[in-house]
């Protein structure tokens, strides 16, 4: 299971996780939604729930249920800052596809 996060990514969630002290850490994974099939969700975890496991990825506790394991292996996850708009861009090389507003993708 490899995932990478870009340094401005680690820095990122570093601030989430600092400012919620009794994170268990950033969840990052999948769920279905959108034209193309599935969608990207970061958010931070209170615990490790069942089916997931903890990553640790430049120092930052990624939390992954096992179901989006497969669909996100090899994704490097960069945020980038574009005029006031700032967001995680996912590069998955899973993904076969993408919709055209970028918001959901589709594995062969």
């Amino acid at each position: 299971m490899t995932i990478t996060i870009t340094p401005a990514a680690s820095e990122r969630m570093r601030t989430f996780l600092a400012g919620a002290p009794g994170a268990a850490g950033v969840r990052f994974g999948v769920k279905k939604t959108g034209c193309s099939g599935f969608g990207y969700v970061v958010d931070l975890a209170q615990k490790v729930g069942e089916g997931e496991e903890t990553l640790n990825v430049d120092g930052v506790p990624l939390i992954v249920d096992g179901k989006s394991l497969p669909l996100i292996d090899g994704t490097v996850i960069d945020f980038q800052r574009q005029g006031l708009n700032a967001s995680f861009v996912f590069h998955n090389p899973n993904a076969t596809g993408e919709c055209g507003c970028g918001e959901s993708f589709t594995v062969g």
